[in-house]
């Protein structure tokens, strides 16, 4: 059976996004890092909830964002050690990062993959964006080790709730020439699958 729900407005998916954090920020606020990280694996849930009656489907990053969360989480509560939570996004960035250049080196731009529907790029368009992206994944994740053993729990906490997703989207941004200049034109677009 075919999805016939109608396009989620950005908005909708960021907030979808951003409410786990936000729930994750706001809790460590008034509480500590403990309930924090447990309101973050709930709400995690529940915005895979919303996004699965929202979009018909599950999509995949969160989902697999939603999956360490869950373990790293776990890990948190069970041991009593923050440390756990605070590695997530280190381990997280870095498994995309070395996916990334593992694809490249078999001669595979994974992001085609990933994006390949939405964005038509030359070859060498994708394997451009494709290390770009593996490296900016190494830049965030040394950025998480240093702010998490560099600062306190509460800055940690800030700087992944409001610094990850300004940088990520900076990032992006910055990435419109490389796309220009490297999309596919309709007449040069292949229509087999």
């Amino acid at each position: 059976m075919e999805n016939t729900k109608p396009p989620v407005s950005p908005a909708i998916k960021l907030a979808i996004e951003m409410g786990p954090l936000l729930v994750f920020f706001l809790l460590n606020a008034k509480k500590d890092i403990y309930w924090a990280t447990a309101g973050f694996m709930v709400a995690i849930l529940v915005s895979l909830v919303a996004a699965w009656r929202i979009e018909g489907r599950l999509p995949v990053m969160p989902l697999f964002t939603a999956a360490f969360v869950l373990v790293f989480g776990a890990l948190t509560l069970y041991f009593h050690d923050d440390t756990f939570i605070k590695r997530k996004p280190t381990i997280v960035n870095g498994l995309f990062a070395a996916i990334l250049f593992g694809g490249l080196l078999t001669g595979r731009a994974l992001l085609q993959v990933v994006f390949g529907s939405a964005i038509q790029l030359t070859p060498a368009g994708w394997r451009q964006l494709t290390l770009r992206w593996a490296g900016f994944f190494v830049v965030l994740a040394i950025l998480n080790e240093w702010v998490w053993r560099s600062y306190s729990t509460s800055a940690w906490v800030s700087f992944k709730t409001f610094g990850i997703l300004p940088l990520t989207f900076l990032f992006m941004l910055l990435q419109a020439p490389l796309l220009s200049r490297h999309q596919l034109h309709e007449s040069e677009i292949d229509p087999t699958p």
